[in-house]
Order: C-alpha cells, then structure tokens, then sequence
C-alpha cells in the first residue's frame, strides 16, 4: 500500500497477518518468508520488504544481483533493488489464478550473488467477496407427479459462487410453499447442492403449477446473493420411478484414454409397461462443466465413454449424478452416484533448472565443495512425480538434496586429478519413478586446474627378471622405467638402488642403476649352482617440491645353463680314473647284473638328466646297458669260446641344448665258479674285520644327512611362502621315472663300497624342486648271499 493514502478496511487485516508473519521470521539467509496480499490490490501496491526481513544490506541490493528468479513472464509481483521492497505489479485476481484451492499461494525464489544465496517467499492471496452466488441458469423446470409420496426430493441447480473461505457460499432460502421444503446435502466435495423435498401430497385438479425462488447467499460483510425461479409442473400418475442397480458406480481410468473409450456402465430398470417403462440416461444438470466436457453418456445404452483427453494434472476425481428417467407422463427420475478415478500416467518429463554454476574448480578442493545449485520438478504425482537425480557419469561430484524439496547441491565427491582428467562433462539425469520411466537431461563442463599431486609410477609391482647365468659382467641385465602423471619438472624422475642391511646386500651391492634412464647393470657374473634368486629394490623420485617417489621391487631369478658336464662316480680306480674291474662268474643265467655305472650332474632339469649309451663293446651279444639307470646286464649265458675279458666303454650324456658327456670304462674279467666263491670269502672275511669301524662311519654319515635334511626343510619352506614355483612340472615330467637325474658320492672301505645317491636312485622317495637327495646303500653278504640293505634319505 502506497505510504501517506489512508487504508481502506481490506487492508488492515493483511497488515496485521503480515507484522505478525515479520514478528516471526527467522533472521537467516534462507529462511522462508510468507507475505499476504488482498486480491485486486493495485498495481505498486507493497506487499512486504524481503531485504530487512532477511537481515540484507540495502546498499548492495542492486551490486549482488537482487532479483527474483522463478515465476511466468508475466509476474505478478516485482522487487525493487533500491530498498529491496516487494510490490505487486499487475492486478491479481485470485479466482482465476487458483480456482477452487482453499488456499492460494504464488511461490518466489529470490536470488543474491556473491556469495550465491536462494530464499523462498510465499505470498497468499487473500480473498475478497467481489462476487455474488450465481446459478447456471436462470429458471428451472421440475415435472411432479400428483402421486408422489411426501419425503421425495428433486436436486435443484446450484448456484456457484468465485469467491472462497468466508467469501463463499454459505446457505439457501427457498420461498414459502406449503407443499415443499428445502434441504441442502454435501457432494463430498465441499459443494452444497439444494434439494427440492416434497412435503405435502400434490393435487393437480387443485393446482397444477407451483412457482417458487430459490436464493443463494454468501457469507461476505455485506452478503452478496443470487437467485433462480423454480416452476413445479404436476403431472398425472406414472407410479414407479426407475432403480438403479447399486446406489453408486466408481471406476477408474488412466489419463491420456482415447476419445470414445469406454468407462463404465449404469443400468436402471423401471417395472412399469411401456413408455412408462422405458429408462433414458442423463448426467444431472448440477455437475462442474469438466464432467461434460470429459465424459458423455449413452441416453439408451446407459454406458459411459470418453469424450476428450483425459488429464491427471487437471482433475483426479470426477463424481457425477446420472439420472435415469422414464417416458410415462409425467416422467419419473431416479438418481445414482458415478465416481471417475482418474489413474496418473507418466507423461510429464521432469525438468532441470540449473541456478549456478562455477566452471574451474583446482584439483586439490576439498571434498564437500558446492560447484552448483540444481532443482527440479515434474508435473505428475505420486510415483510418477517422484524424481531421482544422478550423474550419468562416473565423475568425482555427487548431488546432495537440499531441505527443500527437488533441490541439490552438486559438490566435490572425491579428490579430483587433473593429470587423469583435465575437464569433466558432467551430465545430471533426473528420471522420475514412473513405468515406463521418463527422464531428462542436461549437461554442462567443468574444468580442472593444476597441482602437484602425483607420484612416479612403476607399471608393475613386483618386477621379475630372469637372467641366465654366467652373464657378463657390466653389462646391462634389466632397466626400470617409471612415469609421472604431473608436467615438467614434477614429471622428471631419477632412479636408486635402496640399499640396507639384509642378507642379500652383499650380492646388491654388484648391481648399478643409471639415475638417469633406469638401466640396471651387474658389476659381477652369478652362478646358478651358487645362487638361484635374490631381490632388490628400486625408487624413483621426481622433481617436484616437495619431491614424490615410489619404490619396485624386482625379484631376480637366475636360470641355470649347462655348464657342468657329469661326473663319474662310479666305477673309479684308484687313481682317480673312470676305470673299474668286474669280476663275473662264467655260470650266470641270461639278466645278470654284473655292475651299475653311477654318474652326478651338477646341473638341474634337462640339463642335469643323464642317459647312458655303450660307446664301445669287444662283443655285443654279451652285455646290454640301460640307458637310463646304468645297468649292465648279460644278454646271454657265457660259453666256453668267449673270451675271458671284455671292456666296455660308456658314454654318460646330458640332455642340455649343447649336451656335455664323460666316460667310463669296465673291464669285465670272467672266472670259475669255484673262484668266484674264494674271492666271496676273502671279502666277507675282511668286510667282517672292518665291521665296526663301518659302522661309525655309518652313524656319522646319518647323523651329517639328518642335520642336512632339517636345514633344507627350513629352506624350502621359506621359499615356498616367498614364491610358490612349479619346477617340478618345468624340469621333469615323470617324477616316479628311475633315471639317473640324481647327485651321489661314492666311499670306499676295503671291498666294502658305500654309495651316496640322489632321489631317483631311491625307491618311492619323491623329487622335491631344488633337493639334493641322498642313499646310503651298504651290501650285507652276512645275512644273505646277495642283496642290499637300502637306506633313503631324501634331502630338501
């Protein structure tokens, strides 16, 4: 209201509710303020100051961007950014802003800059009584028969009245009539609608037209009213009235049916013969207009169809009175209750509005930070109103909702890296809850600015690298190579050996790295047989301040080469020789085991299998050798015509890429039986002599294989949970196969010979990656002729 003019007696009550409103608003930046405002005000007319009731500085008003941000273009109300004082700004009439609400409230967003703030303002519109009760026509015409029982009504046209609250239709005066009453009922739609209630029986030989006014009043100060001239036709008997099936009719049909689709159906029977029973179909004539606009029913058929688009956003419920009328003179009426519940279909998209927006953000802000202020809104209700937004992308920002409703804040959700990510589209999907689900988009770009966030970085961790022994030293064995995900001198990295104390310092201490380009060179050659693995580590820093580094492991494993050709260990001469003497019987069957050549490889895998091969023979039909175990064996019984000595000559081979061999040379000398027995007993007797200085030596050999056997076990162990490797599938395939992969070392004590073999030369011992298993075999001639007493030890 313009200061200085005096204030009609409208106004007064506005300007209480809005001290009182003011006595309690919150003094926050975003609060919810709510004016009040008669309608027809005119134009300039004040409705409130935002800027003191939110505690703003006047003066910056109009530097921060004082203004309001939602509404039509053609608002309602303005702001001044003077004095921050909110004024109406064109005429408003409340009824046709918001027809039929009890309340009516226009929703503003007042925005400021700097910083960006968003408060919300509601303004009622009071409602004056600036219209009167009005009927939709001005007479009506009701035929009666004579014989209608007192107690009977007959629904009148209701007035309707614009105006709400107090303002609104309040009752109806029927003019005095000795035959009728008035009643009013409720719609359930807080409608009043007049009935028309016979109270007296009617005599239309005394009088056959009754004229009567019905008016309708408001409550308003002064009341305001209308009226309408009700004639009563009596008619003659038509003495039963149609009856509807049920009493009321619901259905419910989705918005958006096609025209002419079908609702339901009402059905009315009337127990009178001919025109007096034949029932047409109405709706009543007291019904909003949507009703008739939306629906149309069947005069004969009683089925009710679409008539026009149907929408869910307009009107939920449509209640209607169908009236069942039949054609008997005077005509009798029944009337039934039609509720249409109108079923909400998802046709309405939600819609993004974006408020604010800062498009840099520094990759090291904080988790948490606004970047912009998003709301959103859908026209449908229910499920299909409910609106969940997200971001299409997996981007580091996150939607926060807001206290109010369909309001978020998109902020920093995780730490943001420009050198991953130098900019981000980031899209905000809202899709409402609906079936099918609709959805909106909108998109907008984000960049990232610049620090010093990353480390150098190893591609892999641990690195594993698999040198060949006997490499040459200061040659170059591997090269590390880091990268940094920052620019310029924060991506310039340098490369270390971290050296410490361990137990693998001594062998890293030969290793050098160019700082430079990562080069790794061995100062010193390795030896598989003396080394097979050890690690060290690697860190590369950059040249960032404050410097970032990281650190590989490279785990080394030496592979072995064949460079250790097999040693003889069986038979030996004295001299050190690969040279032995066997003494035969000329009486042995066809198979007999005359001797075994035992031979050791240093090497592993291929490199380590030996086979062996007869190089040189004096006869070949005398003796066979097995190529895997060393086993010579006569092919046949001896004769009389061969010779009494024969040399053979074996070749043990490796199965390296360049195989090794040595050889062994046997001489076998036949003799008598008789001989052979002589020469038995001579050894049993110096075997027997002997016996306890073997014994000793028996004991300390088991005692040293024993300590030997736990050392290992440790070892493996701890190999085993630093690396689980499979050798046993990359060096050997048949672990139960009686070859001669094996090492042994062979002792000698008179005639008495103790060999000290590896694992395949031992029944059902089993050949563990890396082990070195031993036999100790002792002949006992003492118990038994021949045979031997076999001890297993296997080795880890």
């Amino acid at each position: 209201m313009g200061g200085g003019r005096q204030r009609s007696r409208l106004e007064y009550p506005w300007i209480a509710v809005q001290l009182f409103m003011l006595l309690c608003l919150e003094q926050t930046a975003r609060a919810q303020i709510r004016y009040s405002v008669p309608e027809e005000v005119k134009d300039g007319s004040v409705v409130g100051n935002i800027a003191k009731d939110l505690g703003l500085d006047v003066s910056t008003l109009a530097e921060r961007g004082f203004r309001i941000v939602s509404g039509s273009k053609d608002a309602l109300f303005q702001v001044n950014q003077n004095n921050g004082v909110l004024i109406v700004h064109r005429k408003i009439d409340r009824e046709e802003l918001c027809d039929g609400n009890s309340a009516c409230l226009v929703n503003l967003k007042i925005a400021v800059e700097n910083p960006l703030e968003i408060h919300y303002v509601s303004v009622e519109i009071v409602d004056v009584n600036d219209h009167a009760p009005r009927f939709s026509k001005k007479e009506q015409h009701l035929e009666i028969a004579e014989n209608t029982l007192p107690g009977a009504d007959f629904p009148l046209v209701a007035a309707r009245d614009f105006d709400s609250g107090v303002n609104s239709l309040r009752l109806y005066k029927l003019s005095h009539s000795e035959h009728f009453e008035l009643e009013v009922r409720d719609d359930g739609e807080e409608n009043k609608i007049p009935l028309l209630k016979l109270q007296k029986s009617l005599d239309r030989e005394h009088k056959s037209k009754h004229n009567l006014v019905l008016t309708a009043v408001d409550g308003g100060n002064p009341s305001r009213s209308g009226s309408i001239n009700i004639t009563v036709t009596v008619l003659d008997i038509n003495d039963n009235r149609p009856v509807f099936s049920q009493n009321v009719y619901t259905a419910s049909i989705k918005e958006n049916t096609p025209a002419n689709a079908f609702v339901l159906k009402v059905n009315a029977s009337d127990a009178d013969d001919g025109l007096n029973g034949e029932v047409m179909y109405s709706f009543d004539g007291n019904l909003k207009q949507n009703v008739y606009d939306t629906f149309e029913v069947d005069k004969i058929t009683g089925e009710i169809r679409v008539k026009s688009k149907i929408d869910f956003e307009n009107t939920e419920v449509y209640r209607a009175d169908v009236t069942a009328s039949d054609k008997g003179q005077p005509p009798m009426t029944t009337n039934c209750r039609v509720m249409i519940k109108v079923i909400d279909v998802n046709d309405n998209k939600p819609d993004i509005e974006v408020t604010s927006l800062s498009n840099v953000v520094s990759e090291g802000s904080k988790p948490g930070t606004v970047i912009s202020l998003i709301s959103v809104t859908d026209k449908d209700s229910g499920v299909n109103g409910k609106v969940i937004c997200n971001l299409s992308e997996n981007v580091p920002f996150e939607l926060k909702p807001s206290f109010q409703d369909n309001m978020y804040s998109l902020v920093i959700k995780g730490q943001l890296d420009r050198e991953l990510v130098p900019e981000y589209d980031i899209t905000i999907v809202a899709t409402d809850l609906g079936q099918p689900a609709l959805s909106t988009s909108k998109t907008f770009n984000v960049q990232i600015s610049d620090i010093n966030d990353n480390a150098p970085e190893f591609p892999q961790n641990p690195l594993e690298l698999y040198l060949a022994e006997n490499n040459a030293p200061g040659a170059s064995i591997f090269s590390v190579s880091a990268f940094d995900k920052d620019a310029n001198d924060n991506a310039a990295i340098t490369y270390h050996i971290i050296r410490s104390e361990g137990t693998q310092q001594d062998i890293v201490s030969f290793l050098n790295i160019n700082s430079e380009n990562g080069h790794i060179h061995a100062l010193k050659s390795f030896d598989f047989e003396s080394i097979k693995t050890f690690q060290f580590q690697v860190l590369a820093k950059d040249s960032g301040s404050p410097p970032l580094s990281s650190n590989v492991t490279v785990k080394v494993f030496i592979q072995d080469q064949n460079d250790n050709a097999p040693v003889i260990l069986s038979p030996v001469s004295a001299n050190g020789s690969a040279e032995g003497v066997e003494e035969t019987p000329r009486n042995v069957n066809q198979g007999y085991l005359v001797t075994k050549v035992r031979a050791y490889d240093a090497d592993i895998g291929y490199n380590g299998w030996l086979l062996f091969s007869l190089q040189e023979v004096s006869d070949h039909t005398l003796f066979s050798l097995d190529r895997y175990t060393g086993q010579i064996r006569t092919l046949r019984p001896f004769t009389e015509t061969d010779e009494a000595k024969h040399k053979l000559v074996i070749l043990v081979k490796d199965n390296g890429n360049v195989s090794l061999s040595a050889s062994a040379t046997v001489i076998v000398t036949l003799v008598e039986p008789k001989e052979a027995f002589a020469a038995s007993d001579v050894r049993s007797a110096v075997i027997n002599d002997k016996d306890s200085d073997v014994t000793l030596y028996l004991f300390i050999a088991l005692g040293s294989v024993s300590c030997l056997f736990i050392v290992s076990m440790v070892v493996l162990i701890a190999m085993r949970c630093s690396k689980p490797t499979d050798y046993t599938s990359k060096y050997l395939q048949d672990t139960n196969y009686d070859g001669t992969l094996c090492h042994s070392i062979q002792y000698r004590s008179g005639d008495k010979r103790y060999m000290l073999v590896g694992p395949r030369m031992s029944i059902g011992s089993t050949i563990v990656p890396g082990s070195n298993g031993n036999t100790l075999v002792v002949p006992d001639r003492r118990s038994r002729a021949s045979g031997e007493v076999r001890v297993c030890i296997n080795l880890l």
